[in-house]
């Protein structure tokens, strides 16, 4: 069962989308219908669980925005809205698609598809670690205080990648990538920064943003952004990666600190 929330303040659009959603070969179940930024922080708060998020972007009382300000949102979403201008901030977190209305079902169906495309499922992920456990003997999923090395699944089964080869993590587009000194990129089976910071060491990695965490040891030096930021030249990454303004005066510590 695929678990869907849909957040949409007009009707017509939430019962279109709906009807969509019934047409699917998938069993999917709507486990929500918000229409507003104060009805979705008060839903997410709970942390529901769920496989998707469907938003409008322009809602009763603001912008959907303003709602992953106060929670993160840790499933994929697909945008539908009139407008065209958000497209950059909508891909920036786990933004998947981005439908512009009036749009017909052969361009739900192919936003639907890249889900499923880019769908890990929880079945397939314990049946690969299972798996693993009996093969090598250990406890994949009982995680230590601070891991020394992280699983990577492949279409073989999967491999340890050293947490000391790790020049920073990466979210993008729903999934999670560690890249390495040497640029290379390793999809990790995680879906969101904040479960891979529960695995790591504080004293070499550090979240400087919603998209990206970074290993102390591979911060070859900084620049400034902008009044309130800094730009952070990480080995294995050609360009720089922006430190919000948030977490600048943290990371400034930290890196002294290291």
């Amino acid at each position: 069962m695929i678990r869907v929330v849909i957040l949409e303040d007009e009707v017509p659009s939430r019962n279109k989308i709906k009807r969509f959603l019934e047409g699917l070969e998938e069993s999917v179940e709507v486990i929500a219908e918000l229409d507003s930024v104060e009805a979705g922080i008060s839903f997410f708060k709970n942390s529901p669980k769920l496989d998707l998020l469907i938003s409008d972007i322009e809602l009763l009382d603001g912008n959907v925005f303003q709602l992953f300000e106060e929670i993160d949102i840790n499933c994929p979403i697909i945008f539908t809205t009139a407008y065209n201008q958000f497209w950059m901030q909508a891909f920036e977190g786990n933004g998947i698609e981005y439908l512009l209305k009036p749009f017909n079902q052969a361009r739900f169906m192919s936003a639907w598809a890249k889900f499923k495309r880019l769908s890990w499922s929880n079945e397939e992920q314990s049946a690969i670690l299972e798996k693993l456990q009996q093969v090598i003997g250990i406890q994949v999923l009982d995680r230590p205080t601070f891991k020394s090395r992280i699983l990577v699944p492949n279409h073989k089964g999967a491999y340890f990648l050293s947490l000391d080869e790790v020049s920073f993590f990466l979210a993008e587009n729903s999934l999670v990538w560690a890249v390495d000194q040497f640029s290379k990129k390793h999809l990790l089976k995680e879906s969101t920064l904040r479960e891979l910071e529960e695995q790591l060491s504080q004293d070499k990695f550090f979240r400087i943003s919603r998209s990206h965490l970074v290993h102390s040891k591979y911060v070859l030096g900084l620049e400034r952004y902008s009044k309130n930021s800094v730009a952070i030249k990480v080995q294995g990454e050609n360009n720089l990666l922006v430190c919000s303004q948030s977490a600048t005066p943290d990371f400034i510590k930290w890196m002294n600190e290291s």
